[in-house]
């Protein structure tokens, strides 16, 4: 089938005009009869300064510069819209006046085809099914008007489009439907989000005030040693504490060295029955070393002698025993007692006051205190000392706990207002076929296509998969190509492509990239998959997301089929 690109068809409309219009000459299309109407001359459609007799009319000679007087024959050929324009010596417009030879196609849709295409030997049915171009019957061409069969099968193709059509606006509407319920769902996640976080914040402002005064009022506080009494009694305390720390490390080594001494035995008495009991006849050099190596250590272990441990064990023992006065042990109570000297007691000043004033003076003692410790006056104590008091740290973990919850719902919150920004296509339709997957079996490969995510390439015969490209955004495309019969393919006119780049790199190329260009179908599918550069791929899918208005999309199909 050649491809007719200047071809433009006319609708019902030219039909009723057609048939309103008196019969004009071959060729003439109902949107240019009149230009035709005078029985003795005939003006030039584009250059109306040029008068030329009527009878000049489909005269297989081109005398008008705009081809106007040829509408029923290929003598301006040279002018056709499918071949650069030929310039015509002394003429001010070479540009045809015509879109071409008028096809009335009674029982079908009447087209125009290219001047070309007339009385070429060749009858053109996909164009002008009632023959009409071949009026001059070259080389005993004879072109029968098929135009009701022809015409009734279109329609009946005509039927199923329109059907399919149908349902693949309803799968579109309901793609936009999923994709609106989606954002709104994600909308409300957002205001929930929002609501919580100033919840939250009323509470962590709440948390960090009593943080703050937990923390200024242990802050004010004298540093006290856990101890009662004296700075001794405070000393024998911690000694105390020190020295069961330590009896209790001896304790755990004398475990671990009486499991030792008894593995040693248990392999010296293997050894010793190795050598008893083995054939001295058995001439093996490694048994022979093994038993020498026994004798040599059993010999030096005899040499040196059994030391006696007893004393070393009764001094472990003693260790391990708790102190009192019978074993010889420190007697810690006579350090513990809490006795304080008369002038220590004199000093306790606030002791001696009503327990309100004692309050209210120790109140004012902490203030002071924490002011001098702000401006550098006092050392602070409390931040030296190595760790915090239990009501600090409390306040402090309960302050940090409601803070990192709104940080982590704040971080939720702007990942959904960056996701409701993304271009998810017209309508937001993408949303709802995002993460979905369709593929296609090619025989080699299985090219699998996911929507909004990757693109990718499985060999059927094994091997790693091939990635050939990530999304990164949508975009737009002219196409001008044919639709099959089967309604499958781009068509002509603008078409949505989602384009996925920066996928595996290619040997001794660029990164793998591929163009998805989007055409309306019933279902998704993956139509074609084309290499058009080295790694730049293009896949033709049909989708119901591709779909438009329905009326639209009608006068669609009726362009690109016919």
């Amino acid at each position: 089938m050649r491809r007719i690109d200047a071809l433009v068809l006319l609708g019902t409309a030219a039909t009723s005009v057609l048939a309103s219009e008196p019969a004009g000459p071959r060729g003439v299309g109902p949107e240019f009869i009149k230009f035709y109407q005078s029985k003795d001359t005939f003006t030039c459609i584009s250059n109306p300064s040029i008068t030329i007799s009527s009878s000049q009319i489909n005269d297989d000679y081109c005398d008008c510069p705009d081809g106007s007087d040829e509408p029923g024959t290929s003598a301006c050929t040279s002018l056709s819209p499918l071949s650069p324009p030929q310039p015509i010596v002394g003429a001010p417009n070479t540009t045809l006046a015509l879109p071409g030879f008028y096809c009335e196609n009674k029982g079908h849709l009447p087209s125009y085809i290219p001047f070309t295409y007339v009385n070429d030997g060749v009858c053109d049915y996909e164009r002008c099914c009632d023959g009409s171009d071949e009026w001059n019957g070259v080389g005993g061409t004879k072109c029968e008007d098929k135009c009701k069969d022809i015409g009734k099968e279109w329609r009946r193709l005509d039927d199923i489009r329109q059907k399919a059509a149908k349902k693949a606006e309803k799968k579109r509407d309901e793609l936009v439907a999923s994709a609106a319920g989606m954002r709104k769902g994600v909308e409300d996640s957002i205001a929930k989000l929002e609501k919580e976080i100033k919840e939250k914040e009323v509470k962590a402002d709440e948390l960090k005030k009593k943080y703050e005064e937990v923390e200024k009022r242990e802050k004010g506080k004298v540093v006290k040693s856990s101890g009662k009494g004296s700075k001794v009694t405070i000393l024998a305390g911690l000694a105390k504490d020190r020295i069961e720390e330590l009896r209790s490390a001896v304790m755990a080594l004398i475990e671990k060295r009486d499991d030792l001494k008894k593995r040693v035995t248990e392999l010296e008495t293997i050894l010793a029955t190795f050598k008893e009991e083995r054939n001295p006849n058995f001439n093996d050099e490694g048994v022979k070393r093994a038993v020498k190596a026994w004798e040599d250590y059993a010999a030096k272990k005899a040499s040196e002698g059994q030391e006696d441990e007893s004393a070393q064990e009764r001094d472990i023992e003693a260790i391990s025993q708790p102190d009192t006065a019978e074993n010889g042990g420190i007697v810690w109570s006579q350090y513990e007692t809490d006795e304080e000297s008369d002038v220590d007691a004199l000093y306790k000043f606030e002791e001696y006051l009503p327990a309100p004033v004692r309050e209210w003076v120790h109140s004012k003692i902490q203030a002071l205190r924490v002011v001098l410790i702000e401006n550098g006056i006092l050392a602070d104590t409390s931040a030296n000392s190595g760790s915090e008091s239990l009501l600090v740290k409390k306040a402090r973990e309960d302050y940090q706990e409601v803070a990192d919850e709104i940080s982590t719902k704040a971080h939720e919150v702007g990942e959904k207002q960056r996701d409701l920004e993304k271009d998810y296509g017209t309508a937001d339709i993408f949303r709802a076929l995002k993460g979905s997957c369709v593929s296609k079996d090619t025989g080699e490969y299985i090219y699998e296509l996911c929507w909004l995510e990757k693109t990718t390439q499985k060999p059927k015969k094994g091997g790693g998969n091939t990635g050939m490209g990530n999304f990164a955004r949508i975009d737009t495309m002219e196409v001008d190509e044919e639709v099959g019969a089967d309604g499958k393919g781009l068509g002509k006119g603008e078409r949505v492509v989602l384009r996925y780049e920066n996928g595996q790199h290619c040997w001794n190329g660029p990164n793998r990239q591929t163009a998805v260009v989007l055409a309306c179908a019933e279902k998704d599918e993956i139509w074609k998959v084309q290499e058009l550069e080295k790694c730049s791929y293009r896949m033709d899918v049909g989708t119901p997301a591709a779909c438009g208005p329905l009326e639209a999309r009608k006068e669609e199909v009726k362009k690109d089929e016919l």
